[in-house]
């Protein structure tokens, strides 16, 4: 996700880096060029006239607009769910983390608090690589055990084990410390809620929008696009370039922006900034527990910290 200082209007109008621009550069050369074509030969192709005016292009270009909204609301909301999920994990960790603080012994009671959190800050880690598919080996390094790591490696979803042997540990000193069902039910909700989380954002990874709609909106704005120049050439003459490569921006730019959104865990510009989310997570539990916070995660080059 990119993350940026606030600009003026006058920017907005040349920002490169977060807009989809660049990925659509090559669909909007090939639109002028058709334009140019058009304007040439008049709207004639091998010599014979297509026969298109302006009247078809606004009955097709309501259901295009039809097509379009349901594919970019259906993008953001899987975007704003996405987020909203996150936004517990950050709830349930602190939560839990404070319960633990207070109600549990410390160390030398029986209890790790220190190996709690760290299996806490490492099932972060692990979802976020997990929705990315990445290697999480690096990130698990700096919190668990050659030994653990090497147990979970072969398991298909730590974040789940994780989970588990953190709901142990929690289950153990419970009982150990003679509190009783009331305070293990406490603690069990909010780890609970964090594997209500991890199924949230499995949900959302493993069901993509349904490809059909995809194929739709992909065909119909292309062959929209195409078929503009020829309508348009004979009213708008010399024009008919401009007009055109701008309408196929913003259409071309719409689906863009749907496919972006529609896979919030990726590493897009406009996808959530995972990286830092965790890293957040990972800091507020340190500072919780009296350890050492790391350095935020600062935006980097191109202010993008995904």
């Amino acid at each position: 996700m990119i993350i940026r200082p606030p600009t003026n209007w006058l920017r907005m109008l040349f920002i490169w880096d977060g807009s989809v621009l660049k990925t659509i550069v090559p669909q909007l050369l090939i639109i002028l060029a058709i334009s140019v074509v058009a304007v040439v030969t008049g709207g004639h192709v091998l010599g014979a006239k297509i026969p298109l005016d302006t009247v078809p292009f606004p009955l097709v270009g309501v259901s295009l607009a039809i097509f379009l909204a349901f594919r970019n609301n259906a993008a953001y909301a899987r975007y704003v769910e996405a987020r909203q999920i996150w936004g517990r994990i950050l709830i349930a960790a602190r939560a839990l983390t404070s319960q633990v603080v207070n109600y549990l012994p410390r160390d030398g009671d029986g209890f790790e608090r220190k190996l709690f959190v760290q299996r806490l800050i490492a099932f972060v880690y692990a979802l976020t690589h997990q929705l990315r598919h990445t290697d999480p080996s690096a990130d698990l390094a700096r919190y668990l055990s050659e030994e653990e790591r090497k147990e979970l490696g072969s398991m298909h979803y730590i974040p789940v084990a994780l989970l588990d042997r953190i709901r142990l540990m929690l289950a153990r000193a419970g009982r150990k410390r003679g509190e009783g069902e009331p305070l293990l039910w406490l603690l069990d909700n909010q780890v609970s809620e964090l594997a209500a989380a991890v199924g949230g954002c499995e949900r959302i990874s493993n069901t993509p929008i349904p490809f059909a709609y995809g194929v739709l909106v992909h065909r119909t704005v292309y062959l929209y696009c195409f078929m503009l120049p020829f309508g348009l050439v004979a009213d708008l003459g010399m024009a008919t370039p401009l007009v055109c490569v701008f309408v196929a921006y913003t259409l071309f730019a719409l689906e863009a922006i749907a496919q972006e959104i529609s896979e919030p865990f990726g590493t897009d510009p406009n996808c959530l900034a995972l990286n830092a989310m965790t890293r957040n997570i990972e800091r507020s539990l340190l500072e919780q527990c009296g350890e050492e916070v790391p350095d935020q995660l600062e935006p980097c080059e191109r202010y993008n910290i995904s």
